[in-house]
């Protein structure tokens, strides 16, 4: 098998290499690279329709006699354009035994979690120093095209809607994605043009709710990566003792007990794994205490999977502990303070009267970093729609974040208010009244995409600020949404599951405290599966470093690949 840069990242996430060998893949290797050649084998390219990567499969089969591969088997990501078809048919055409694009031009990062991988996109979709380009258009032709190849590969026509507002982002995103449904459709290998299938396709600009990207979060997986250094999901830990060595853990969808814990709230993790971590040691000790020999072979088969077992739970407990040993030392104050400026309410219920009181107290404390005052000042002027100028000038000033201060100005590229006026006033989103769930007293706070999500399955969106770019589809007039708590049969459940699909795709990057909605939401309204995904994951530190990034020009600014 032969894959490039994009399709090998795109196959880890979906397979391990156990998975190929299973299916008779025996090797797998870049096709941008120089190989030896195996003409006895047939090779499987899967590839992204570019230059690059078709002229690797080209440079393979260029001459006949000296064919690295007995035959090629081609499957495109994507589209591939007539220039690149062309080139590949004039110079390799009857070696290919099979062509064939697979629409898959996105990255499954979760079970209901998708992201496009265009780093740049954030920058692209906000920085006004290319508002007179086409960088923003092109962008968007690129995003909507990936979007299309979700819905295909979930065989879904949905009714594209999107949130209005200020920008024309989301409506011209949501325009460019119909139109290319109605292309792929029109032109699929079935050659029959599908009917809207009962599902919604909801798509939202980032500026929609900006609380959620700056807010610490007590959950378990949105906790870890907002105060953990994990890089490319991976977590790395000492093992105990004085010659402890320095082990990597990847938190991933195999990792059953990762996905067991990872939307818990922190405390409940924390009295979860340890019970586990007993019940897995009290077992071994038990089949340790008997003596047959049948019982001791038994024991050799079961203890490789106790081992594996046990030192997930290590791993899971010793991130934990990690993030309350952060939480303890600093951030435990901070929340209240976060939670009272982001509800306008403490904790009793009290409207909060003056949002400067509540925000000095952090902004005075030198135990802070930078950061964290920064997203205190963030919340303060979310809460408040804005501050004056001498207000922000003062506050920036006193606190020393000159070198910083375009974390805090230039949300106004995103449509955020940072400076008060009356027309950002009015498009604020009316929450639901969630004061009668139970929940911890640092994490009152409820994503706003949580009530979107509701409110679309429930059929309570305006139409007017969320209008639609085609039909209706017909299970969203008068939704036949099913709460879990009515308990409805496990085949009815499946049935409804299998019946509609809400997809939210948040242009410029979703939070992970966004991402656990879709899950929650799922479970909440068995008749409706929720997938939600964006360009990119955020973690609040690399959000605020890219909104610094936005005033900066084209050429200074460093993206990186994740």
């Amino acid at each position: 098998m032969l894959l490039d840069d994009y399709t090998t990242k795109l196959l880890s996430l979906c397979c391990k290499m156990t998975d190929l060998l299973a299916e008779g893949v025996t090797v797998v290797e870049n096709v941008y690279k120089t190989r030896e050649p195996v003409p006895h084998m047939k090779a499987i390219y899967l590839i992204t329709p570019t230059k690059k990567s078709v002229d690797g499969l080209i440079d393979d089969f260029i001459n006949k006699s000296s064919s690295r591969y007995k035959a090629a088997y081609v499957y495109f990501t994507d589209f591939c354009p007539d220039s690149l078809f062309n080139k590949i048919k004039a110079s390799c055409a009857k070696s290919i035994k099979k062509c064939k694009e697979i629409n898959i031009s996105f990255f499954p990062y979760e079970s209901q979690v998708f992201t496009l991988n265009i780093p740049d996109a954030f920058y692209r979709c906000y920085s006004p120093t290319l508002e007179k380009t086409k960088d923003k258009d092109a962008v968007l032709q690129v995003m909507a095209e990936q979007i299309v190849t979700l819905c295909a590969t979930l065989d879904e026509n949905p009714g594209v809607r999107y949130k209005s507002g200020p920008s024309d982002r989301a409506s011209k995103l949501a325009q460019l994605v119909e139109k290319s449904l109605e292309n792929y459709y029109k032109t699929d290998e079935r050659s029959q043009i599908k009917a809207k299938t009962h599902s919604q396709l909801i798509i939202i600009d980032r500026g929609f709710d900006p609380v959620s990207t700056v807010l610490h979060e007590l959950t378990f997986q949105a906790m870890a990566y907002d105060l953990l250094p994990i890089e490319n999901d991976t977590y790395k830990y000492k093992t105990e003792g004085s010659g402890g060595k320095e082990k990597e853990a990847i938190l991933e969808e195999d990792d059953d007990l990762w996905v067991k814990m990872r939307h818990k709230h922190i405390a409940d993790v924390l009295e979860e794994i340890p019970k586990l971590l007993k019940d897995a040691s009290s077992k071994t000790k038990a089949a340790e205490g008997k003596l047959s020999i049948s019982a001791l072979s038994q024991l050799m088969k079961k203890m490789p999977l106790y081992r594996k077992e046990i030192s997930k739970q290590v791993v899971h407990l010793s991130i934990a502990e990690d993030c309350m040993s952060k939480f303890k030392s600093n951030i435990e104050r901070l929340c209240k303070t976060e939670q009272d400026l982001a509800l306008g309410t403490d904790a009793e219920g009290e409207k909060v009267k003056d949002s400067m009181r509540v925000l000095l107290p952090v902004l005075l404390n030198k135990s802070y970093d930078s950061y964290d005052k920064i997203r205190a000042i963030l919340l303060y002027i979310f809460s408040t729609n804005g501050t004056t100028q001498e207000n922000l000038d003062k506050l920036i000033q006193n606190v020393h974040i000159e070198s910083d201060s375009d974390m805090i100005r230039n949300w106004k590229y995103l449509d955020v208010p940072v400076i008060s006026s009356f027309v950002a006033q009015q498009h604020k989103y009316v929450r639901r009244d969630r004061s009668k769930e139970e929940t911890f007293q640092l994490s009152r706070w409820t994503p706003v995409i949580k009530d979107v999500m509701e409110d679309a399955i429930e059929n309570k969106l305006d139409s007017k600020e969320w209008p639609y770019c085609s039909r209706c589809p017909p299970t969203w007039n008068g939704s036949g949404a099913v709460s879990a708590r009515q308990k409805p049969r496990a085949s009815q459940r499946e049935e409804r599951r299998s019946s509609a699909r809400l997809i939210v795709f948040v242009i410029g990057g979703v939070t992970y405290s966004e991402t656990r909605c879709a899950y929650q939401v799922s479970e909440t309204y068995r008749s409706c599966e929720v997938v939600i995904g964006s360009t990119h994951i955020w973690t609040p530190r690399k959000l605020l470093e890219e909104v610094k990034s936005l005033s900066k020009p084209k050429d200074m600014v460093c993206i990186k690949d994740e």
